[in-house]
């Protein structure tokens, strides 16, 4: 796979065959895409859409010692104001000398979409450069200039040179996908570019070999895994798969969540990549595999005790660690079932939905499980096959209810109200809509908590076992705020929108 030759890659419908609309069983989504007919589907009527633009401003306002320069209308980006004292807390966990999130926008007006708005980009990166002097310029292309046609790349080698800032584009337009995920190869692809290439480091300029060094950095380097994580992830998500890691002797770099220069630049020092979650990931692991052939694992994402054991045992295999990995997790198990035994009376015949991207919704499935949940229904924002390894971990769900949909609320709460779960877990910002059913809500992720490793299966049965004892305010939010649709729409199937391969062929 090489797709850098191109300014951008392509799109998530065309590159993986990615599904955004379907209703169903799990059995048939699973066949419909294994028969690479999910995304041929679509929707007669759509209520809400995601935008890739900002899901890439979510991994963009992560980097330290960066520049954002959101090249569109000054609402493009209007996200970062709301992310700005998040951005430098979050940073300083990983630097504590880290500064917080730096952005611009060259302001696009009616009158730049006749003229262009290259020269405006032009004053941006220089005015960056000049004044926050940053390792990184990252610009994110909106749908504007994508339209008017703007040449970035030609603005970038004309300036590159003149500034000290290496500048990565980074071309997520909104209009060209319907599945949001796109956005992760957008930035990727720009990171790709712009950023990794093998490292000159100042040792090596030395006229007289050191022979220790060098076997020191060998040995280094066999023993570091870089990780990718996702903008998802908190701090003690990090802290927490690295003592599990660490415990197996190796050696662990994130990227690109909160990642420097530096982190890019020494990426391919390293023995292995290593995926959180393949939705995010696999572009980025699979180029560096094509192009600097450092071997990749891309199989499921540490929550949920199954699921972290097969992560772990997938890293171990590749160094030959298979035994002391097996005492780490026979340990670890051990300590969680102490832990969760007087927890688990307390959840044992519930039930619950769970929503938000496809690898946490089944992941995170596989953690209620545990705990004595029934699962009634999953809702996921697109659907690929970088699910199907999690299925394994999962207990009779081929009959569970699985709707594909990126937002969709109207569809959402049509099937919350058919199923009547007890808990719902859900996407952060798409539980308000449940919040009004009068649900206990527990959020898919936060980035002040734990959900990944051991540790995160016992931090989630806590906090889920505070959120059903007490949840009278979302009691009387359904009391006092009513639902913003007609009781004809509960009466209807709830996928009734959505148009069928077939429907979709023949009109």
């Amino acid at each position: 796979m090489d797709y850098l030759k191109s300014k951008t890659p392509p799109v998530r419908e065309d590159r993986l065959g990615t599904g955004v609309a379907f209703g169903g069983t799990v059995q048939e989504v699973r066949h419909a895409q294994k028969e690479g007919c999910l995304n041929l589907a679509s929707r007669s009527f759509s209520q809400t859409q995601g935008c890739q633009f900002t899901l890439s401003l979510a991994i963009i306002n992560t980097m330290r010692n960066a520049v954002s320069i959101m090249h569109g209308p000054v609402g493009c980006g209007a996200i970062s104001i709301g992310n700005v004292g998040q951005s430098q807390t979050f940073k300083r966990l990983r630097d504590p000398k880290a500064e917080g999130l730096f952005w611009l926008s060259t302001n696009l007006t009616e009158s730049d979409v006749i003229n262009g708005g290259e020269e405006k980009l032009r004053e941006a990166i220089r005015y960056a450069d000049k004044e926050f002097q940053p390792e990184m310029i990252i610009i994110a292309v909106s749908c504007v200039p994508a339209l008017i046609g703007d040449d970035v790349d030609a603005v970038i080698q004309e300036l590159q040179d003149e500034v000290a800032a290496k500048i990565v584009p980074v071309q997520c337009a909104g209009f060209k996908t319907k599945a949001m995920a796109t956005a992760y190869d957008d930035v990727y692809h720009g990171i790709l570019r712009q950023l990794i290439s093998h490292p000159i480091r100042r040792e090596d300029r030395q006229v007289v070999p050191d022979d220790l060094r060098d076997v020191q950095r060998r040995y280094r380097d066999t023993r570091t895994v870089n990780v990718l994580n996702v903008g998802t992830m908190s701090r003690a998500d990090e802290l927490e798969l690295e003592r599990l890691l660490t415990a197996l002797e190796l050696k662990v770099r994130y990227l690109p969540c909160f990642s420097d220069a530096d982190d890019f630049r020494y990426v391919l020092e390293s023995a292995l990549n290593v995926s959180i979650c393949g939705t995010h990931d696999d572009y980025f692991i699979k180029h560096l595999e094509t192009l600097y052939n450092i071997p990749f694992i891309i199989d499921t994402m540490p929550v949920g005790r199954r699921n972290i054991a097969r992560w772990l045992r997938k890293i171990a295999e590749h160094f030959d660690l298979q035994e002391q990995a097996e005492r780490l997790i026979a340990a670890e198990d051990k300590a969680l079932d102490e832990a969760l035994e007087p927890l688990r009376a307390q959840f044992r015949g519930k039930t619950a939905f769970v929503g938000g991207g496809e690898v946490r919704v089944l992941t995170t499935a596989e953690v209620l499980q545990d705990l004595g949940f029934r699962i009634l229904g999953l809702k996921v924002h697109h659907y690929d096959e970088f699910v199907e390894p999690i299925y394994e971990s999962l207990d009779d769900v081929d009959d569970v209810v699985l709707a594909v949909s990126a937002q969709q609320p109207f569809e959402q709460i049509n099937l919350v109200k058919r199923l009547q779960p007890d808990l719902y877990v859900g996407h952060v910002g798409g539980g308000n809509i449940s919040a009004k059913q009068g649900l206990p809500l527990l959020p898919l992720f936060g980035p002040t908590f734990l959900y990944m490793g051991y540790g995160g299966v016992y931090e989630m049965a806590r906090r889920i076992q505070r959120l059903m004892s007490n949840y009278q305010f979302n009691k009387k939010i359904a009391a006092h705020c009513p639902l913003p649709y007609r009781e004809s729409w509960y009466a209807k199937d709830p996928f009734t929108y959505i148009k069928t391969e077939l429907e979709v062929s023949t009109g």
